[in-house]
């Protein structure tokens, strides 16, 4: 797996708002159309989407928040995986690990100790997953989804 990052570009627009999840998992994670429109309504360094690309073939796309305001106060700020969108005939290669891998450099690359994520509680959920990447739950929600956090230090 030669996996890497790509930002978002008018080049490979197409190829990332054409990725396909399973359609099992549509209920657990809003398209990448929907992640880049929210990229773009947010200040500028808060959302970080990246192309997930393998050689040169798009396999998955993920966006970071970084430095968000968690309560909408100014009271705590937070980062970590947004959203995970990993294409149906990719899923289980491992770039789901290689995503969360890259967002915990990023965060750590700006001085953050800890990444949240947020997932889908129940049987067709990710949590198995997160939780196998270390991720704890804290005891939060947050939009009825469980709040998980992974300690960088």
């Amino acid at each position: 797996m030669t996996s890497r990052l790509e930002e978002v570009t008018p080049a490979n627009l197409d190829a990332a708002i054409g990725l396909r999840i399973r359609p099992d998992q549509e209920h657990a994670v809003a398209p990448v159309v929907k992640s880049l429109a929210e990229a773009y309504v947010h200040p500028t360094g808060v959302a970080w989407p990246r192309l997930i690309v393998d050689d040169d073939r798009p396999v998955g796309f993920l966006m970071a928040f970084l430095g968000i305001d968690w309560h909408g106060d100014g009271s705590v700020h937070r980062s970590g995986l947004w959203r995970l969108n990993i294409a149906a005939e990719e899923q289980g290669r491992g770039y789901g690990r290689f995503a969360v891998d890259s967002v915990a450099a990023e965060i750590r690359r700006r001085g953050g100790k800890e990444l949240y994520v947020t997932w889908h509680p129940g049987p067709d959920g990710p949590e198995d997953f997160y939780l196998r990447l270390g991720f704890r739950k804290n005891g939060e929600t947050s939009g009825g989804q469980t709040v998980g956090v992974l300690d960088l230090r």
